[in-house]
């Protein structure tokens, strides 16, 4: 059951109901050792919030506050599990994927050569082609969004093709 406080602040509402609130940010991030990190990072927001206006339900504001809180933790540790390895002797392990600085310079250059080729391309082809490449589009649709045949399409996309295939070689490296 809340605690109501006539005239309290949110601080004054959020101590008094902390055990109500505690239970709220368990329910939703399962452990009750995340739930007092989650209210203690709650309690931190609200009290400098710097919020200007008068809350007509402090009990209700600080349940939200303490829900949404719990959720970004939630939605955090999802985030960071998808990247987190664990080895067995602790230690940091090989990231498969990675890349040396070299092959990043290389990556920015090809990619910067190819943004120079499109550069060159009229207007309509390159969004043409990008649309198609990028987009996800179909030569019909493309052709029904631009107001033109799909061949002509079709002849867009082949010269666009052709354009950066100079660059070909720089993918082979």
């Amino acid at each position: 059951m809340a605690i109501v406080i006539e005239g309290a602040t949110l601080e004054e509402v959020f101590i008094a109901n902390r055990p109500q609130l505690r239970r709220i940010a368990q329910r939703i991030v399962g452990t009750p050792e995340i739930a007092d990190e989650v209210t203690q990072d709650a309690y931190l927001k609200l009290i400098t919030g710097g919020y200007d206006r008068d809350i007509e339900k402090p009990y209700c504001y600080c349940c939200q506050v303490i829900r949404n809180v719990a959720r970004d933790h939630c939605r955090r540790q999802s985030t960071e599990s998808i990247y987190r390895m664990h080895t067995s002797d602790g230690e940091l392990p090989h990231v498969s994927g990675g890349c040396r600085p070299e092959q990043r310079l290389r990556e920015r250059q090809v990619i910067a050569a190819l943004g120079k080729v499109l550069d060159t391309l009229p207007a309509k082809t390159r969004h043409a082609f990008e649309l198609y490449r990028l987009g996800g589009f179909t030569q019909r649709e493309l052709a029904a969004e631009m107001g033109c045949s799909a061949t002509l399409i079709n002849f867009m996309i082949r010269d666009a093709t052709l354009a950066i295939a100079e660059c070909r070689d720089m993918l082979d490296d």
